[in-house]
């Protein structure tokens, strides 16, 4: 990850010259510093760190680049293994760096297209792009390697950096939230080559839902797996009801924004579901997050175009949908998941809950996926596979505790009614 995010290897470069300035050995010391040793700027990135940002204006770094580059070469070269790409980050690098750097003041001098510090963001992608190119690997990267800051209104704002347009640059977009929902589309438009990763469909770290006993994040929304099932590589505006929050978005609030045209769908190349580790404790926890949202995620990127998706009258469209999506969800609850259960010893994949309603003084309950079977207790007892299945309405008079459980007896999370 560079230029932020990269605190490991400028510890690392620090402690080597470090080691080195001892040993009376400074430009062997110099060799692959990451940093400005004079830069006083101030900033501090999402995850709480001030020390985590490579100074582009300092020539060792590209030195460093160049050997990280060569070595991953050699790497795949060994292994057999073809290297097309390398992915060069380009994400949350905070306001503040490079402000106070006298490198970067004297680049700035130096060097004319670089007009000022957020042009030094420009500097370091074509430098980084070039090393890339000389070695026959094009550069992959997070949205921002496409996008430029400028001045809006006398703000900050970034937008589409037309000069990189050409290179091949293949930009994962990740923000499609509220302001940005047509960010990969202008990126696209443009020239970028364009691999959707969009938050709110896409990120499996995510809570599945809203309930404070689910694990996961919250920030970019909830995230189950019908969000990656539901998603329109080509036109996901056309069935985006609401924005990360859950609130209902108005009719015509993708009015105005950025429509992919055709080269645009010719730059489309891909989908991908990151899984962030900052919450995964264990093994069980990853699995959890990850299933049964990912089979969500190789239905959308490996199978054709749905007919659904295509449908331009919007009550035939919904009712196409509801149509796969019964088919998608008995085959998941059916056949794929009890194949985990068996594959290589089982994987811990979420258990829905239960959704019920109280109605006329009965509790009526229903699952999402079918296969399951929901099971409950009267007596303030933990549901087991022996307890009673639930088959219609009960009385609701009595605190009733549900539990769903999967074909060999495996249970998920408790629901008090």
């Amino acid at each position: 990850e560079t230029p932020g995010h990269a605190r490991a290897a400028i510890k690392s470069m620090n402690a080597r010259y470090d080691r080195l300035m001892k040993e009376g050995k400074q430009a062997e010391a110099e060799e692959y510093l990451l940093r400005d040793l004079n830069d006083k700027s101030e900033y501090r990135s999402v995850q709480g760190f001030s020390d985590n940002v490579i100074n582009p204006a300092v020539p060792s770094v590209y030195k460093f680049l160049e050997k990280v580059t060569d070595e991953l070469v050699a790497m795949h070269k060994t292994a057999g293994a073809p290297l097309h790409t390398i992915h060069f980050g380009g994400d949350e690098v905070p306001g503040g760096v490079w402000e106070k750097s006298p490198a970067v003041k004297e680049l700035i001098k130096q060097d004319t297209s670089v007009k000022n510090v957020d042009e030094v963001w420009h500097y370091f992608y074509a430098n980084v792009n070039a090393i890339l190119e000389a070695r026959g690997l094009y550069l992959s990267g997070w949205e921002e390697i496409g996008l430029r800051k400028v001045l809006v209104n006398n703000r900050k704002s970034m937008v589409v950096d037309p000069r990189f347009s050409g290179e091949n640059f293949h930009a994962d977009v990740w923000n499609n939230l509220s302001g940005n929902e047509d960010l990969a589309y202008k990126l696209a438009n443009a020239g970028y080559k364009v691999v959707l990763t969009n938050v709110t469909n896409m990120y499996l770290d995510l809570a599945y839902n809203q309930s404070f006993d689910e694990i996961g994040q919250y920030w970019g929304g909830f995230v189950d797996v019908n969000k990656p099932f539901s998603l329109i590589p080509y036109n996901y505006y056309k069935n985006q009801t609401e924005n990360e929050q859950g609130k209902p978005l108005p009719v015509g609030y993708f009015n105005g924004k950025v429509q992919l045209t055709e080269m645009g769908r010719s730059n489309i190349i891909g989908i991908q579901s990151p899984l962030w580790s900052e919450i995964i404790t264990s093994p069980e926890r990853f699995e959890y997050l990850l299933l049964p949202k990912v089979l969500g995620v190789a239905e959308r990127a490996w199978a054709n175009e749905p007919n659904w998706a295509m449908e331009p009258d919007t009550a035939k469209s919904i009712k196409m949908y509801n149509q796969a999506w019964s088919v998608f969800v008995t085959r998941l609850g059916k056949v794929e998941l009890p194949r985990l259960d068996k594959y290589a010893g089982g994987f811990s994949y979420r258990i829905p809950t239960a959704g019920f309603i109280s109605e006329n003084g009965q509790v009526k309950a229903n699952l999402q996926l079918p296969g399951f079977k929901l099971r409950y207790t009267t007596d303030g007892s933990e549901p087991t596979a022996n307890s009673k299945e639930f088959s219609g309405d009960i009385p609701d008079s009595q605190t009733i505790n549900f539990k769903v459980f999967n074909q060999v007896g495996r249970g998920g999370r408790t629901v008090k009614f």
